[in-house]
């Protein structure tokens, strides 16, 4: 049985339709269940907002997108987190794995077959949590198509229940690490990226992460996700049409001929593709730190 594709839509017409497009360039689009969630509209929403919410729900309709699409409009608001857990939720409950996407994703021609084989592969290897689409900007010398590293993602991605019983939206695992320097600097992968931060930051309400939460569940049960070695996914909503994506790093071109054929048969964390990431990490910090000191020396000459 294929897995069921789950994707979160809200006020981005352009994004939502370039996200069903890339889809359905998937073989297995045409044998795959679609179920659509649409936020619905803020508190003192102006008119503008309600136009694009309307044409995002006009996009969503315009043809079966998937065999079958299962089409939900909710009426206020509940916001990115609330809506991917709630529907998370239902549809992994429903049908005990899922497939899930967001409004602001191009997908490789070959996603869906890579998602579905691997979650059917791993689909009772208790250490398998998350499966990825996406690949970050660089290059992993590894002999397979596809490796596990001790994080999650996203970008266009898949889960079973038996993963996604173990998420905790309310972080009281928190507490393991909060007072712990190593969890917390193996959580931040080394202190290449702060992830921790986010975790205070999600604590004290100045954000709202689904996925957070999701690395924090994942990272206490020693949980790996698999990545393919290239990426099947693109994120194109990083031009301030998101909550989450105003800034980004760079991305590579999604390569349509790239197929995951080889997966590894040790489900272990592959030690040089985890080092590789970490470099990539770091020279990103490095150049986004760059970045803000020529604009703050740019913005004090101007002034």
């Amino acid at each position: 049985m294929l897995a069921p594709i789950v994707l979160f839509v809200y006020n981005r017409p352009w994004h939502t339709r370039k996200t069903l497009e890339s889809l359905e360039t998937n073989a297995l689009a045409k044998e795959s269940e679609l179920f659509i969630f649409a936020d619905g509209p803020k508190e003192n929403a102006s008119q503008e907002q309600l136009k694009k919410i309307t044409e995002t729900r006009k996009i969503i309709r315009e043809k079966n997108w998937c065999n079958n699409v299962t089409i939900v409009e909710k009426d206020a608001n509940m916001g990115l987190a609330n809506s991917v857990i709630a529907g998370v939720t239902e549809i992994v409950n429903k049908f005990g794995k899922v497939i899930v996407l967001e409004d602001d994703l191009l997908i490789s021609k070959n996603f869906l077959r890579y998602m579905n084989d691997a979650l059917d592969r791993y689909e009772n290897e208790e250490k398998v949590m998350q499966i990825s689409g996406y690949m970050f900007p660089t290059k992993i010398l590894t002999k397979n198509d596809a490796f596990f590293l001790p994080f999650t993602t996203s970008w266009g991605w898949g889960t079973w229940k038996r993963a996604w019983d173990c998420f905790d939206p309310e972080m009281k695992g928190l507490e393991t690490i909060k007072n712990n320097e190593n969890l917390q600097k193996k959580f931040d992968l080394n202190d290449s990226y702060p992830y921790y931060k986010m975790l205070l930051n999600q604590k004290s309400n100045q954000i709202d992460s689904w996925a957070i939460r999701f690395y924090l569940s994942v990272f206490l049960k020693d949980g790996l996700t698999l990545y393919p070695k290239k990426t099947l996914v693109k994120n194109i909503g990083f031009d301030g049409s998101g909550v989450h994506c105003k800034n980004g790093m760079s991305q590579e071109k999604i390569n349509d001929s790239f197929v995951i054929e080889s997966f590894s048969d040790d489900v272990v964390m592959d030690e040089v593709a985890k080092i590789e990431i970490i470099y990539f990490f770091r020279k990103q910090n490095i150049f986004f730190k760059k970045l803000a000191r020529i604009i703050n020396e740019n913005f004090r000459k101007i002034c």
